[in-house]
């Protein structure tokens, strides 16, 4: 299936490219999350007349996506769980959680959805997390996880 994109999408393609994607990527992905729009005639015309306020826009959140990045890459973020004696979480540190840690320290919104940790935080330690801020801006964190009753 043929679409147009309306923004930059990592390892896909650049604002108004047109590209042959599956279907059930088109539906469920890029066409729900106004993303791409069907290539059809009137839409490659009209995505044509709006490709430079879209440009404008994708430069816009690039710029913010820099920002956010320059004030959280290589930090190091606290968040304290519940754990056995053998240092294994009960639960385990979800993206949800990384988020509402950065909009609480650094009073940054980021979606969970674009909090990627290298692996699953199931136990007392460092952990490296990569956040897709943009196509083209990603950042490193550590979260480490430390131990309620330690602090307590």
């Amino acid at each position: 299936m043929k679409v147009i994109l309306l923004e930059n999408v990592r390892k896909i393609g650049s604002i108004g490219e047109i590209i042959d994607v599956k279907r059930g990527f088109a539906r469920n992905f890029l066409i729900s999350k106004k993303k791409a729009l069907f290539a059809s005639k009137e839409n490659i015309k009209e995505v044509e007349k709006i490709k430079q306020d879209l440009g404008r826009k994708d430069q816009e959140r690039k710029k913010e996506a820099k920002l956010i990045h320059e004030k959280i890459k290589n930090k190091q973020y606290e968040i304290k769980k519940l754990s056995t004696e053998n240092n294994e979480l009960y639960g385990s540190v979800k993206p949800t959680e990384i988020s509402k840690v950065l909009e609480e320290v650094e009073q940054v919104k980021i979606n969970p959805s674009l909090i990627q940790p290298s692996k699953e935080i199931k136990s007392l330690g460092d952990f490296d997390v990569l956040i897709n801020l943009h196509s083209e801006v990603q950042t490193q964190i550590v979260i480490k996880t430390v131990s309620q009753e330690e602090i307590t």
